[in-house]
């Protein structure tokens, strides 16, 4: 059967996750309904990530078993056209080798998790991101992210139902990087490693936005990460900031179109 990768786009808000859900709507499952359209018996798709209740996405990678040798645009636009009104787009597809795997091929995951600051109420990004009406130091934040570049135990920042075999992770890289706006400050912390544990990005932002917000020293941050102690982890940030905006491969399946 043909193999074909979808990057896909997504507005978490009305689903219960990535993952199919027996009674919640998921994006794997509005994906596979479109692939019903198209095939019959289509068997179940996989992703890079799962994403949880709320979370967005603009570079999800999932991967499709075909019966018939689709042409990849034509795919997409079929995908598409089915999708609707669902706020899920197949924004690039590639036919890609049997043996390769969205989730197991993927050598890289990179997120990116939004926070906008002022007082008034979001109206364009309400949902979009987690809104902040008290004043963050961005540089505060940036300090104490630093101690979290490397390869660590990130025990402080796992989900309790976390189902990693280990909470040892090596972040490659996390920014904080202030945006100014007309109306207000947005904060996005990208951060970037082969992979995540349970709710870590998100883990992270939290407890980052205490130092920015002036409770925590930048340093506490490196202390909190040492003790191992998920009891020590800052505030969890809500979903609705939080991107999945790209999956990295030794080679790109999306780069010949």
């Amino acid at each position: 059967m043909p193999r074909y990768a979808l990057k896909v786009e997504y507005d978490g808000a009305p689903f219960a996750g990535w993952q199919r859900q027996a009674d919640q709507p998921s994006v794997q499952g509005a994906i596979e309904a479109a692939l019903a359209r198209l095939e019959e018996g289509v068997p179940s798709i996989a992703a890079a990530g799962r994403t949880d209740a709320g979370v967005h996405a603009t570079g999800q990678v999932a991967q499709c078993d075909m019966a018939r040798d689709w042409d990849p645009f034509r795919l997409s636009e079929a995908l598409n056209h089915h999708l609707k009104p669902d706020p899920v787009a197949i924004v690039a597809c590639a036919r890609v080798a049997e043996d390769w795997h969205a989730r197991f091929s993927a050598v890289e995951r990179r997120y990116t998790y939004r926070v906008i600051v002022r007082r008034a109420p979001l109206v364009h990004d309400a949902g979009q991101a987690w809104h902040v009406r008290g004043a963050l130091d961005a540089e505060a934040m940036a300090e104490a992210a630093r101690a979290l570049v490397g390869r660590h135990d990130f025990t402080t920042f796992r989900a309790s139902i976390c189902q990693a075999a280990s909470p040892v992770k090596t972040m490659d890289a996390v920014v904080v990087e202030p945006v100014p706006r007309a109306n207000g400050l947005e904060i996005r912390v990208h951060l970037r490693a082969r992979s995540f544990l349970h709710n870590q990005v998100r883990s992270i932002v939290g407890t980052l936005e205490r130092v920015g917000a002036g409770a925590w020293p930048p340093e506490r941050v490196g202390q909190v990460l040492a003790a191992c102690d998920r009891a020590q982890c800052g505030p969890v940030a809500p979903p609705q900031g939080l991107y999945l905006t790209g999956v990295g491969y030794p080679e790109d399946p999306f780069a010949q179109g």
